[in-house]
């Protein structure tokens, strides 16, 4: 029996257009367009469709999370800034309804203080940080395997 093509939505918050060119010691060599090529590629090979965006506004980022609520299975969500700072990113997930699953590049909770919170892991299903570009496959295999999931009644 085939599986349903899963659809899943990549967002990437603020600064993250600048991958590859900003701070490459903290967050690697990858632009975003390679990352999002990968992640497309490893989406089909594990039957999902991937589509990403990236805004460095707040509100876009909101709305996209609302979107999600019928357009598709799950959310990867790398908030950069606004993770730890968004309540508004946070109940838009909360308000989705769908799973998210939280990635960063860089290990936060090797960083400045101020980026040990997240205002978003407490409504995600999972997070994936410090492992670069590969955080993203991670997430995506994870949530994938979270979506397929059996679910029982009790």
């Amino acid at each position: 029996m085939a599986q349903t093509l899963l659809r899943i939505l990549v967002l990437h918050g603020p600064n993250l257009n600048l991958l590859g060119e900003r701070e490459p010691e903290i967050y690697g060599s990858a632009d975003l367009d390679t990352i999002e090529a990968d992640l497309s590629s490893l989406g089909f090979e594990l039957g999902a469709l991937v589509a990403s965006r990236q805004s460095n506004h707040e509100g876009q980022l909101v709305e996209w999370i609302q979107e999600a609520r019928q357009d598709w299975d799950g959310i990867l969500l790398n908030a950069a800034g606004y993770t730890h700072t968004s309540v508004a990113i946070r109940d838009a997930i909360s308000a989705a309804e769908k799973p998210c699953i939280e990635v960063h590049l860089s290990n936060v909770h090797a960083r400045e203080p101020f980026r040990h919170r997240s205002m978003i892991a407490a409504v995600c299903v999972g997070v994936v940080l410090g492992f670069g570009p590969n955080s993203y496959a991670l997430g995506l295999r994870g949530l994938i395997d979270y979506l397929r999931m059996p679910r029982g009644n009790g």
